[in-house]
Order: C-alpha cells, then sequence, then structure tokens
C-alpha cells in the first residue's frame, strides 16, 4: 500500500517507539462505541521502517459511517510524533461475537451472532425487512446467512430469488445461497403447495435441526426470520440457542403497535434483548407530486421505542418497487441500491451492528450502556 508521505526526514537519529505511535491513537475514539483505538483493541500490526508507520484499524461492524473520519484522524495522531515521515493506515473489519448470559447454550458452530426478526402481527412487511437488512449487512462486507423460521408460511426463498433443494456433505445440511447469503427454509423441504401442519415439538426439532445439522460458513450475522406473533417458534429460539437480540417490524397503526408492545415484552422475559424497531410502510410519496401521505399513521414506531425503552432503527416508505422487488427475488436493496428505501435499510442496517458492537463491549466489560450508542 501506498503511504502517506509528510515529505519530512526523521531528525538526526529519532528513533520511533511502538509505544509513541499506541500512546497517539489513544486520542483517536470510535464514536460508534464511544471508546479510543486502544481500548478498544482496535489497533493492530503496528510496524516502523526508519520514520514510516504502517498500522491497522480493525473496526467492530463494516461499513461503518466514521470509517474514513478515523482513518484520517489515526494518520494525523500518528504524523504527529517526532521523526515520523509517512504513514499508511489499513482500515478493517472483524465483527465480534456478543457475549451470552445463559452458559447452558451452546454457541452455533460457525455463527458468531443470532439475530431475532419478529413482529406481533402479521402483514408489517417483517420477511421484507428481515431480507433487506441481511442484504444490507452483506453488502457492507460481513457474512450473513438466513433462517426462515415461518416454518407455516416459508417465503424468504421467493424474495431471494432461490429455487432449489438443499444438499449435504455426508454429514450436514449445506445452505442455498444467493445474493451472498447464506439460507435454510422449510420450502426447500416440501412443495409449493404442501402445508405445514404441525405441533409445537415438531416446530422445536426442525428448528434445532436448522441451527445445530447446517454446515454454517463463518457467519456474522445469523439473522432469523420468525413468524408474526408470540408463539412456539420464538419459545423455541430463545431455548435452543443464546440470541445476541431481537428486531422488532411495526407500521405506524394502533394495532401494529398494540401487539409489538406485547412482542418486546416477550422478548424481554425470554432473556432476549430487544435491539431495535424498524416502522415499516412508514408514509408514501407521491412519485409526480412528491406529496407525502402518512396512509397508517405517522411516528407511532419512534414514540413505542422510546416508550419501550429500545433503540430506533428508522422508517421504511411504502414504495412498491419494495413489494415488486420482493415478488421477483431481486430485493430493493439490489435492484435500486441508491433509492431512498434502501438507504433507509442500509441505515437500519448499520444501526443493527452498531448496537450489536455496543452490547458486545459492554457485555465483555460491563462499562459501556446501550444509551451512549451514537447514530
Amino acid at each position: 500500500m501506498a503511504f502517506w508521505d509528510f515529505k519530512k526526514q526523521p531528525a538526526g537519529d529519532v528513533v520511533i517507539a511502538e509505544t509513541a505511535v499506541v500512546d497517539a491513537l489513544r486520542g483517536v475514539r470510535d464514536p460508534s462505541i464511544d471508546r479510543d483505538l486502544v481500548a478498544a483493541k482496535f489497533v493492530k500490526n503496528v510496524k516502523i521502517d526508519g520514520g514510516r508507520v504502517s498500522f491497522t484499524v480493525e473496526q467492530a461492524i463494516y461499513g461503518s459511517a466514521a470509517r474514513d473520519a478515523i482513518r484520517d484522524q489515526a494518520r494525523a495522531a500518528v504524523a504527529k510524533i517526532p521523526g515520523v515521515s509517512a504513514v499508511d493506515v489499513d482500515m478493517t473489519a472483524k465483527v465480534r461475537a456478543v457475549p451470552g448470559t445463559d452458559f447452558n447454550k451452546q454457541p452455533v458452530p460457525g455463527v458468531k451472532n443470532v439475530i431475532a426478526v419478529g413482529a406481533g402481527k402479521g402483514g408489517v412487511g417483517k420477511t421484507t425487512v428481515s431480507v433487506n437488512l441481511a442484504i444490507a449487512l452483506s453488502q457492507a462486507g460481513a457474512r450473513v446467512a438466513m433462517i426462515d423460521g415461518d416454518i407455516y408460511g416459508p417465503n424468504v426463498p421467493i424474495m431471494l430469488g432461490i429455487s432449489t433443494q438443499l444438499t449435504t456433505d455426508g454429514k450436514r445440511i449445506v445452505p442455498a445461497e444467493q445474493y451472498g447469503i447464506q439460507l435454510v427454509s422449510m420450502a426447500f423441504l416440501t412443495t409449493d403447495d404442501s402445508p405445514v401442519i404441525w405441533r409445537g415439538p415438531m416446530l422445536h426439532g426442525v428448528i434445532q435441526q436448522f441451527f445445530r445439522e447446517v454446515a454454517w460458513n463463518d457467519v456474522d450475522y445469523l439473522i432469523v426470520d420468525l413468524p408474526p406473533g408470540t408463539g412456539d417458534v420464538a419459545l423455541s429460539l430463545s431455548q435452543s440457542v443464546p440470541v445476541a437480540g431481537a428486531v422488532l417490524v411495526t407500521t405506524p397503526q394502533t394495532v401494529s403497535l398494540a401487539d409489538t408492545r406485547r412482542a418486546v415484552k416477550m422478548y424481554e422475559k425470554l432473556n432476549v434483548p430487544p435491539v431495535g424497531i424498524v416502522e415499516n410502510m412508514s408514509h408514501y410519496i407521491c412519485p409526480t407530486c412528491r406529496t407525502e401521505s402518512d396512509i397508517f399513521g405517522k411516528g407511532g414506531g419512534e414514540r413505542l421505542a422510546t416508550e419501550m425503552n429500545v433503540p430506533f432503527f428508522g422508517r421504511i416508505p411504502i414504495y412498491e418497487p419494495i413489494r415488486i422487488g420482493g415478488d421477483t427475488g431481486v430485493p430493493i436493496t439490489v435492484g435500486e441500491p441508491k433509492s431512498i428505501a434502501a438507504q433507509a435499510f442500509r441505515s437500519a442496517a448499520e444501526q443493527l451492528a452498531t448496537h450489536l458492537a455496543v452490547l458486545s463491549f459492554r457485555q465483555a466489560s460491563k462499562a459501556i450502556p446501550l444509551t451512549q450508542v451514537r447514530g
């Protein structure tokens, strides 16, 4: 890599110490987790060659909005050290697992963080949000997988445009893959028109199988698209594996908010931290006159998030290409990545990744409350 050359040479026999570089970087903070780079253990591979200094900053999330600012601040801080003539900063990322609090639950092999995406009621676009969050995280650079946890109505393969049968490697199920997303779904195990008529114990068994008998490949985030409501699958999930957090999807209307409130309380009782609320179908913007209409109400999701002390991840507009993309297997984050809707999904995905990173540091050190997260 090319060094940032400051057009100066080391003065005399000045020797640059690695401790001086590390100390300089203590003054650079990552606003996502509100810690300096050294305290967060983000500084890696410090190398000094005469007056030339190189090092790696390994952030806890991919696609951080503060990435360029941190790089520039780190470079400037080290450049002030006497004798430094050039600085190279390599920006990378590594997702940390959120430590579980229940040590009786074994982590999922090959998976760092399990994320539940649920909704208090049906029809709020939960699967659409799940799929686009997954793709947005993958587009940022993370390794992402999905479990289609809606056993009775498995629609994730349709939205990802996958039509296949699952295979095995002789020991475990090999997940299907599309848009960089690893996926298992009940839809791969049944015909299109075959209903799944199962009781709770059978649901629990297939959920266990999807977690434990799939060859997940180095997954940073495993998103589980849950059925609506507070039923068996959510309970099986909480009993089976350590869950890093739950994202709740709602619309602004009163009935949806009431059910979402119940869902938040359910996850709290199951010791699954609700890490965010997404308000879907938030508003409609007329494509010709650009007038904004609040078809299902306004601001309900944010008010509920404030009331329940849960982070608010933003509003997703009503936009016809979102529906078209879901029906045709080309999600909006793929089909129209620069659209306002895709940007809203990417913003929600970054906030999700950030909150999980903060939660990881908080549980590891018991020092960072979630209220310190900066959006």
